[in-house]
């Protein structure tokens, strides 16, 4: 009896966990939506407990407007959140596993693209938070400086199997690849200058190509 009364707390809690983790998921999500098409300003707590079908009480447990916002930006950007090596992700993986440098550049700026679709808007927000947010203008340096870890991290593979132009400093291809793949970018190129998501990745990929690694053998 002991045994079994052990297994039900055991499945009840897991139980629980998982709720839990759909219901932040469901908060994240519907936070994502919202800041992205009403901006930081205007989505509200309760506006995102309506959205996600749980009470404004369960959106306070999940952190503050902020933290959300946060959240929000690194589930659109990656499908996760608090991932720190994107070495560690699907994505990175893809990458690492490139048996070509034609190859790499395809992966990465199609993984680019799609990230920058999903994200742009909610980065958009972001940036526009931070000037009056101390905590969100402090994670948006934060997140800057990890995307440019996040490139360092899968460049030097490619450094290593000698793909990338070496007539530059590595550091700076580092940054270059960091801009051009940047939501900034993405964002001028695609909202500004009105240019598709396909003109858009066929210029990111000819950029890469030209600036970043050896001169491709094309197959």
């Amino acid at each position: 009896m002991a045994q079994e009364s052990i297994s039900r707390r055991g499945y009840r809690s897991e139980l629980r966990q998982r709720q839990a983790e759909e219901t932040r998921s469901r908060v994240v999500a519907a936070a994502a939506e919202l800041f992205a098409a009403d901006g930081y300003a205007r989505t509200t707590l309760a506006k995102i407990a309506a959205a996600a079908g749980v009470s404004t009480e369960t959106v306070q447990g999940q952190g503050s407007k902020a933290e959300l916002l946060i959240a929000a930006v690194e589930y659109a950007a990656v499908g996760v959140s608090d991932e720190k090596n994107i070495l560690n992700l699907d994505v990175g993986r893809r990458m690492q596993a490139a048996s070509s440098p034609a190859e790499a550049v395809d992966i990465s700026v199609a993984a680019q693209t799609e990230a920058n679709q999903r994200s742009a808007a909610l980065s958009l927000a972001l940036i526009g938070a931070a000037g009056g947010d101390p905590e969100l203008d402090r994670y948006l340096s934060e997140l800057v400086a990890s995307v440019t870890r996040q490139n360092r991290r899968i460049l030097e593979i490619f450094r290593d199997r000698g793909w990338l132009r070496e007539d530059m400093p590595f550091d700076d291809l580092v940054e270059t690849a960091a801009v051009l793949a940047s939501a900034e970018t993405f964002l001028r190129i695609t909202r500004r200058d009105g240019w598709s998501v396909e003109r858009y990745q066929a210029w990111l990929r000819r950029m890469t190509t030209q600036i970043v690694f050896l001169p491709l053998q094309e197959d």
